[in-house]
């Protein structure tokens, strides 16, 4: 149903005009249609790379193994056994209760809940548990002694390197 009136009810009636089937001569070509042009898809997105963390992987000295030798890597060290050698990562170290270690340690972080005869150097945190024992020197730059545990030696801690170096350098005046 239709909104207006039509004005010429005339031209309603009357046949719509045919069309002309013969070509003008003077008409323009028609252009042919162009043939699509191949798109290239957008490039998926790809994600934000991830923060330099990465999944660190700990190796395990189970706790009916002697071992002897020498540790290095870049993981997290789990010591419930006994092994005799030096210890260098650049992940944590955890000597679990009952478990021994002979040697020399480095470490970001140590923690002693088991038995330390060694020297700790250049970690960054060490832990002694009230089950642990440590027997040897420590270099860190944080302590934490629980009530029971037990140490014998020197611990130099709470000193970053340019701090030592005043020191010496003031010695030396």
């Amino acid at each position: 149903m239709s909104m207006w009136k039509d004005q010429l009810s005339s031209k309603k009636d009357a046949p719509p005009p045919a069309a002309d089937p013969t070509p003008l001569r003077d008409a323009a070509p028609v252009p042919a249609m162009p043939e699509p042009i191949a798109v290239a898809p957008a490039p998926t997105p790809v994600a934000a790379p991830r923060p330099a963390t990465r999944e660190v992987k700990e190796s395990l000295i189970a706790s009916d193994l002697t071992i002897e030798g020498k540790i290095e890597g870049s993981g997290h060290v789990r010591i419930a056994g006994k092994f005799k050698g030096d210890v260098n990562v650049q992940g944590d170290l955890t000597i679990e209760q009952g478990a021994k270690l002979s040697g020399g340690v480095k470490a970001n972080k140590v923690v002693i809940a088991g038995e330390l005869e060694g020297n700790i150097e250049a970690a960054k945190q060490v832990e002694l548990l009230a089950s642990g024992v440590l027997t040897g020197d420590v270099k860190c730059g944080t302590m934490t002694v629980a009530t029971g545990a037990r140490m014998r030696g020197q611990a130099d801690f709470g000193w970053d390197g340019s701090e030592k170096k005043k020191d010496k350098d003031s010695d030396a005046a």
